[in-house]
């Protein structure tokens, strides 16, 4: 029976950061995460459309999920959510940052009808 040689496994590490970055860095993120929560909140509420968010998005939800904002909004849930990214051809991991000119146009047309 031969044996195989298995090379030692190496550890993968992130590059070297200074504490000041990686603090500087958790501090956008919780930043971001909390801008994201109120925005959702204003949706829920109705202070703020969808249609602002994704004509005109602001910086923190370039990166958000157009499917996680879409399930902020009012009587939107899974189905829905998923019924219309589908219907504009957009897959449900898009961002909002990430949406076409079409996409961006053709998801506003829909909640303007």
């Amino acid at each position: 029976m031969r044996r195989l040689m298995v090379p030692p496994q190496t550890q993968v590490q992130a590059p070297v950061r200074s504490l000041d970055q990686r603090m500087e860095a958790l501090k956008r993120a919780n930043d971001i995460r909390v801008k994201r929560a109120r925005l959702k909140k204003d949706l829920k509420s109705g202070a703020v459309s969808i249609e602002q968010i994704l004509g005109a998005p602001p910086e923190f939800v370039s990166t958000a999920k157009v499917f996680d904002m879409l399930m902020a909004v009012p009587k939107f849930g899974r189905v829905k959510a998923a019924r219309l990214l589908n219907q504009c051809r957009i897959s449900q991991s898009k961002t909002v940052g990430g949406l076409s000119d079409r996409q961006r146009h053709e998801l506003i047309a829909l909640f303007n009808r």
